[in-house]
């Protein structure tokens, strides 16, 4: 992805620094923890959906002039615009989102965040949350190939369920689950929610190359490879020796990989209604 000297977001807040709790929550690496509960016989639906305390935090500054903090930049913006766009195509406001760069963990409105979770979405505050350690796991622990493209996808992945909640989307998600009264058909949800986030992913990327031509083919395989390395039946595979779909949270590798390239070809928004496919039922 050609990035270099354009545009990055006012919107990063560098929290690199901060102490606080242990709170997982949902985005793509909440599944990870998710996995491991499981496996030792919790609910992994739990993790994801632990309340915010009061513990206190502490701020240590640091000088976060880096590369990898001005990707993150750069991509952010790239977001805001393409989605703007897309949002005023259908007479909506876009509400841009803060993306938190932390180290270790630090408070988010959805409770207290660790690095172990992965990066994150928080519905409460509007903010999508990433420790920069979590992309060279990406790469060393679970396979992705090394190109930036791959961090974008997580990026864009997170700023997906932001659009999911601007849309209305993921308070009918939340209202179907409560209404349900128990886990069942939970994970079923989970998996929609998840996969619609990577086919937004898609979107992104095919107005990105669109609107400012940065994007080659294969940073579309790097997008792929980091999509892949990230499905419930991989991790599952890893952490715990076996695969069990009826706990799966986020998607197959092959169903991660289908609906972000779905997005990516087709750039239209209305294609990517996971809820209404037969085939994740």
């Amino acid at each position: 992805m050609d990035w270099r000297g354009r545009r990055e977001s006012d919107n990063v807040e560098d929290r690199r620094g901060i102490t606080g709790g242990h709170v997982a929550f949902g985005g793509i690496g909440g599944l990870i923890i998710a996995a491991i509960v499981y496996f030792l016989g919790g609910n992994p639906s739990q993790v994801l959906q632990q309340q915010p305390d009061q513990s206190t935090q502490t701020t240590v500054p640091e000088g976060a002039n880096d590369s990898l903090r001005d990707f993150v930049g750069v991509v952010l913006a790239d977001t805001e615009d393409v989605w703007d766009s897309l949002f005023n195509n259908m007479h909506k406001d876009y509400v841009k989102p803060k993306l938190v760069l932390f180290s270790g963990e630090t408070q988010a409105g959805c409770g207290e965040a660790s690095s172990a979770t992965g990066p994150f979405y928080c519905p409460s505050d509007q903010k999508v949350y990433i420790d920069l350690s979590f992309f060279n796991e990406l790469t060393t622990r679970f396979g992705a190939s090394g190109g930036n493209f791959a961090e974008a996808y997580v990026i864009a992945h997170e700023v997906g369920h932001h659009v999911q909640n601007l849309l209305g989307i993921t308070d009918k998600v939340d209202q179907q689950n409560n209404l349900k009264g128990s886990n069942s058909g939970e994970h079923s949800l989970s998996v929609k929610l998840e996969l619609q986030a990577d086919f937004f992913a898609g979107v992104w990327a095919h107005y990105d190359q669109q609107m400012k031509h940065v994007i080659d083919a294969s940073d579309i395989n790097d997008a792929l490879s980091a999509a892949s390395a990230v499905g419930d039946d991989r991790l599952q595979k890893e952490i715990q020796g076996t695969v069990t779909p009826d706990s799966f949270t986020h998607g197959t590798s092959a169903q991660r990989m289908y609906w972000f390239k779905k997005g990516y070809t087709t750039g239209d928004i209305n294609q990517g209604d996971t809820f209404d496919d037969p085939s994740l039922n």
